[in-house]
């Protein structure tokens, strides 16, 4: 466990460390930032602990007791501008953390969608994102309105990738963008990730012998996945629950992406803003993994972490 300041301090240096080492100046229309690159990644990183209980919160919070660290903090919405042109260095961030992080001894990476709501599915009117979100099912939540997000994980809990899409999409889908910009990259998508030189795994929703001959065959990539119950040629229970083993990393990350990271709060008014804070979500979980190493603690510790 080390203080908050502490947990800051470090977070920052290596932030800017490797920031300044790409040499890509934030720019953007007006007049200069009132913070720096870094700056704003480490904010926007560190503001998405479960225990500011919300944007707004931890901007009261930085306001009150981060002035020394952040002289020129901004108030709270040219900040939120700052962090969406940020966007590009704080998944930069994510990708270089991927890459300190990463083992050659890593033998699959975990496949999982998971919701990220909006709003309650059955309000009326548009909503925020109309055109961007839509309504679709949740094992976890049932019905709801809002966006369903990919992320690709290691045995060890390291979110290799991500990438969002409306609810309704399927899993199938989102899995052929990822394995297909993670083939061929495309910089409007980084946050993809680099491919995997192992097996992915993945539940029912990815099944199907023409999508994992097509993966196989086009990208390279195979996915290890269990047919429906009613398939032809069902698995066995000793199949299933192999592999329910080899996913529960997944569903522990997932579970900490909603209640430790805050992803269970979001309620975006932004698609730009969405997408910034989920990448901060994904970079701060790789560097509290990356500083539990650093400190001799399970990957996963992140509760006990901070002396808050």
């Amino acid at each position: 466990m080390i203080d908050f300041d502490t947990f800051l301090t470090t977070l920052y240096v290596l932030v800017d460390d490797f920031l300044q080492s790409q040499r890509t100046p934030m720019t953007g229309p007006g007049a200069p930032a009132a913070l720096t690159r870094s700056e704003v990644v480490t904010l926007a990183m560190v503001g998405q602990w479960q225990w500011f209980g919300s944007e707004r919160g931890f901007y009261r919070y930085a306001q009150r007791h981060l002035r020394q660290a952040f002289p020129t903090l901004p108030d709270r919405s040219q900040f939120n501008r700052l962090m969406r042109q940020a966007q590009g260095a704080i998944v930069a961030c994510f990708r270089y953390l991927v890459e300190v992080l990463r083992d050659p001894a890593w033998a699959f990476e975990a496949l999982d969608g998971t919701a990220a709501p909006t709003r309650d599915a059955k309000r009326r009117g548009r909503g925020w994102l109309p055109g961007q979100a839509d309504i679709g099912w949740s094992n976890r939540l049932g019905w709801y309105e809002g966006l369903h997000l990919l992320v690709a994980v290691s045995p060890v809990g390291v979110i290799t990738g991500f990438g969002c899409a409306p609810a309704s999409t399927k899993d199938q889908r989102l899995a052929e963008t990822l394995l297909a910009v993670r083939h061929r990259p495309d910089s409007r998508l980084p946050s993809v990730g680099a491919p995997a030189r192992v097996p992915y795994v993945a539940d029912k929703g990815f099944e199907g012998t023409a999508w994992h001959a097509h993966w196989q065959q086009a990208y390279g990539a195979e996915v290890i996945s269990p047919p429906k119950r009613n398939s032809r040629r069902p698995w066995s229970r000793a199949w299933r629950r192999w592999l329910a083993g080899l996913r529960q990393m997944i569903e522990t990350i997932n579970a900490s992406l909603h209640h430790v990271f805050r992803l269970d709060r979001e309620r975006p008014h932004d698609l730009s803003g969405f997408r910034a804070r989920i990448a901060a979500k994904m970079a701060l979980h790789n560097f509290c993994i990356w500083l539990n190493q650093q400190l001799g603690r399970p990957h996963l510790a992140f509760v006990d972490l901070i002396d808050w």
